[in-house]
């Protein structure tokens, strides 16, 4: 058993350990209630978007803008892997970096093998990852975090469209957190580049809508918009996501620390009462021994 000095050291130490713990807590769930209420109010407007999107898809030609949808040889895939620039939030890092691996890996062997398969990280533990196992990460972008707004992400994804466009990259896949609640985040593969059909749209004709200025204007301007807010809500997904994982795994790190000090003040009560009892024998013996 311990001593006395070495539980009373242990006891302190974990206090210490549940006041931090619990302090990242507050501070996720305060961050989270803010970042909630942005992608609740995103997800239906990203979503009608697209849904429209598809619809006038299925009604353009290539001349018209279709380029976007144009789908080619997967020979240059870019793979998009969106994690958080910290640790201290479970398994939220380790999924989405082993999801993207995977997909690497298994969907495009023969690619990765031609070393035509590109990483670009958003997020810091992601990137360090794939830098250390010796993927091909051509760029990264940890600063979106700081200040993550539309305004901030908009200039990649006009330059990831860009190389779409300039046949740079044939496919571009997002790999990335959704938020479901505070304690699930479900791991998303999604298509980003060429644009995804959705298959209740296919095949529907346009409805009898009146275009303003013109067709090729409008589509020309609403094309790149949906696609940068479709980009725009992974990324607010992953970091609502990612302050959920924290909180989760805060509280759950603060609950074990507190179950962890009433474990060793136990063991303490126990080493102090044995203490107490050995002094008082070696007291009683010492007053047998005078008395003889």
């Amino acid at each position: 058993m311990a001593n006395l000095k070495d539980l009373r050291t242990r006891i302190n130490s974990v206090k210490s350990t549940r006041q931090i713990t619990s302090a990242m807590k507050m501070v996720a769930a305060a961050k989270l209630r803010k970042a909630q209420n942005r992608i609740i109010q995103l997800r239906p407007y990203a979503n009608k978007l697209h849904k429209l999107i598809s619809i006038l898809y299925n009604n353009l030609t290539e001349e018209e803008g279709n380029n976007y949808s144009t789908v080619r040889d997967e020979e240059k895939i870019l793979i998009i892997l969106i994690t958080s620039n910290r640790g201290l939030c479970g398994s939220f890092n380790s999924v989405a970096i082993k999801n993207a691996i995977n997909l690497a890996d298994n969907i495009y062997k023969s690619q990765i093998n031609k070393e035509n398969v590109h990483f670009l990280a958003i997020g810091k533990k992601g990137a360090d990852y794939l830098k250390r196992k010796k993927y091909n990460v051509v760029d990264t972008k940890n600063e979106l975090f700081d200040s993550l707004s539309f305004q901030t992400v908009a200039p990649l994804v006009e330059n990831i469209m860009k190389q779409f466009i300039n046949k740079e990259y044939d496919k571009i896949e997002l790999v990335y957190n959704q938020f479901k609640n505070a304690a699930v985040q479900n791991i998303t593969t999604e298509q980003f580049l060429p644009v995804v059909i959705n298959e209740e749209e296919e095949g529907k004709q346009l409805p009898l809508y009146i275009f303003e200025p013109d067709k090729e204007r409008i589509i020309k301007e609403l094309i790149p918009k949906s696609l940068k807010i479709q980009f725009y809500k992974a990324i607010v997904d992953s970091f609502v996501s990612e302050n959920g994982a924290r909180m989760t795994a805060m509280h759950k790190a603060t609950d074990n620390a507190t179950e962890l000090i009433r474990d060793l003040n136990l063991e303490y009560n126990k080493a102090r009462q044995n203490a107490i009892t050995k002094e008082l024998l070696d007291i009683v013996g010492g007053a047998e021994a005078l008395k003889k």
